[in-house]
């Protein structure tokens, strides 16, 4: 099993204004798999993609990707390790604005000093239909180009697994459709494990498995067809 989360609880404020955003929730998550996670807002399935990624300590349980505890693990390690082993994809894209698409795509690398494979790049690049624009700057992209560099810099480290947090919040309709096809994409041409949570039921229906969250609950999870 490539992740596997055991009896997570997380909470947020205290007294009156707390909220238990995760209750007791294990989840296991298979290695080349598309997981859509989906809910109303508040249901928690931001915060279990976040503590799933690394990004947000639980409170109580534990999260293991390829046998290794995430919460364990010192602040630097786990740092090193959602680098070179996980890839992000958020609603807001999160790209640098004086560095161009190539630069931004390969800017984790370079940040683990890590060495670029050029013709992997350029590869995720051609796939992602970014050939045209992979010298331009963030500025003179579109909102869906601008997705689409995101994936590539999500893709550009060969990690185990990618999450992607609302990835269409802010495109239209055509760009949506593009991007999740993508993803897809990337999980069946790379292999990748995709985790993606969304309010979308139609952008989740790519997914291989749908997992449905409410009150800091799984209270559904269904396989597809897809």
């Amino acid at each position: 099993m490539l992740l596997k989360a055991k009896n997570l609880k997380k909470i947020y404020g205290f007294d009156d204004n707390r909220v238990e955003a995760l209750k007791d929730l294990s989840i296991e998550i298979e290695e080349g798999t598309f997981v859509a996670i989906v809910g109303r807002s508040g249901s928690g399935k931001s915060t279990l993609l976040h503590v799933l990624g690394g990004l947000v300590k639980p409170d109580k349980g534990e999260v293991l990707l390829e046998e290794q505890s995430l919460y364990s693990m010192s602040d630097d390690t786990l740092t090193r390790l959602r680098r070179r082993r996980m890839g992000f994809v958020f609603q807001f894209f999160n790209l640098i604005s004086t560095q161009n698409v190539i630069e931004n795509i390969v800017l984790p690398i370079h940040l683990d000093n890590g060495k670029v494979d050029e013709e992997y790049i350029h590869e995720i690049i051609d796939l992602l239909g970014l050939t045209e624009k992979k010298n331009a700057f963030i500025h003179e992209l579109s909102g869906g180009q601008q997705q689409k560099v995101a994936i590539a810099r999500a893709l550009a480290s060969k990690p185990a697994i990618i999450f992607a947090d609302e990835p269409t919040g802010n495109l239209d309709a055509k760009s949506s459709k593009e991007v999740v096809d993508l993803l897809k994409i990337a999980q069946r041409q790379y292999h990748e494990t995709v985790i993606m949570v969304t309010h979308d039921e139609l952008i989740a229906s790519v997914a291989d498995r749908i997992i449905t969250i409410e009150d800091g609950r799984i209270i559904n999870d269904t396989k597809t067809k897809s």
